[in-house]
């Protein structure tokens, strides 16, 4: 592993707990895992171990929705209101489709993105998220903060409520249409939403420190993850996902494309958003990103290199500096 000793070097100074994966098309150039899976028996991290994405899973939420536009079951014009009925009355009756999945609803956000990895966020008991529908009182009562469509705002209700959404539309789970639309085409075999109190012996648990302590991350997220939030994946099936994505085996190319154009630009960050994925200024890259109580993920993919470089960690900032010094070896 010659070209990635800075990155191995990284994760050992850092105490690094998760797994680095880069491919290249067909090759796997480095496949590390480092730390544990879980502290109470000791158990080590591996390869294959299964670990939470957090906000990572967000591209999969866009690409059900657009499957069902593809499907002409949506249109990126469909407003929220046509299907909420009397639900969630904030949401302004002009928020779209379009806007829910480029961040330009203006819905107020039920989540703090910005507050403390430790802090307890969800405003009900997390037992009772087991279900899409059961975050409907979380989303309640949030005002709208601006116009929809007039600037870009990261909000992970919006996801929450695409999710919604498109179970009323189908009259079927959002986690089996996940199943359906993604992970089946895609062929992951050890991706899928996991129950925080079931998980199984190939997963990892999370850990956030709290005062001055490590403990599971059982308590600060829902149950079942839905929307905006919570796949468990591996590192493989992360490399399977974009290559199936972008083989146009998930949703047809011309799809894709648009989901791919920029509704939002930061020249000074040198990002872009289109729909559901970060995009690269310079290079053509395409990112997933995710980061949670006792989780932190984060995953480029080059198209035209078929490159892509992975870091899923089981802490919640474990992932970043291996990533910074995977991005520059």
């Amino acid at each position: 592993m010659p070209a990635f000793d800075g990155v191995d070097q990284v994760a050992r100074d850092t105490g690094f707990s998760g797994v680095v994966r880069v491919d290249r098309r067909d090759e796997v150039l480095l496949s590390q895992a480092y730390g544990l899976a879980d502290r109470r028996f000791a158990v080590p991290m591996t390869p294959t171990t299964r670990l939470a994405v957090a906000s990572g899973s967000k591209g999969m939420t866009a690409l059900v929705v657009m499957r069902l536009v593809e499907d002409g079951r949506l249109s990126l014009d469909t407003t929220a209101r046509s299907l909420l009925g009397d639900d969630l009355p904030l949401v302004a009756d002009d928020v779209t489709i379009e806007h829910l999945l480029s961040h330009r609803s203006g819905i107020g956000d039920y989540l703090d993105d910005d507050a403390d990895a430790s802090a307890y966020l969800m405003p009900v008991s997390v037992h009772r998220l087991g279900t899409t529908e059961a975050f409907l009182p979380v989303l309640d009562g949030y005002p709208t903060v601006f116009p929809a469509g007039e600037r870009f705002s990261y909000c992970n209700g919006g996801f929450v409520l695409l999710a919604l959404l498109a179970e009323r539309v189908t009259g079927v789970g959002y986690h089996e249409l996940v199943r359906r639309t993604v992970c089946r085409p895609a062929g992951l075999t050890s991706t899928g939403f996991l129950r925080s109190d079931d998980l199984p012996g190939d997963a990892a648990t999370g850990y956030v420190e709290v005062d001055g302590a490590w403990r599971t991350n059982v308590f600060h997220l829902p149950l079942l993850g839905t929307g905006d939030g919570g796949i468990y994946t591996t590192a493989d099936d992360v490399h399977r996902f974009w290559t199936a994505l972008f083989a146009g085996r998930i949703v047809a190319p011309s799809t894709l494309s648009e989901m791919l154009r920029p509704r939002h630009t930061s020249e000074e960050e040198g990002e872009a958003y289109g729909l559901g994925f970060w995009l690269h200024l310079t290079g053509g890259g395409v990112t997933l990103v995710g980061s949670d109580a006792g989780v932190s993920f984060r995953t480029d993919h080059h198209p035209s290199e078929g490159l892509t470089r992975t870091v899923i960690s089981n802490t919640s900032d474990g992932a970043w500096p291996v990533g910074r010094a995977l991005r520059g070896a």
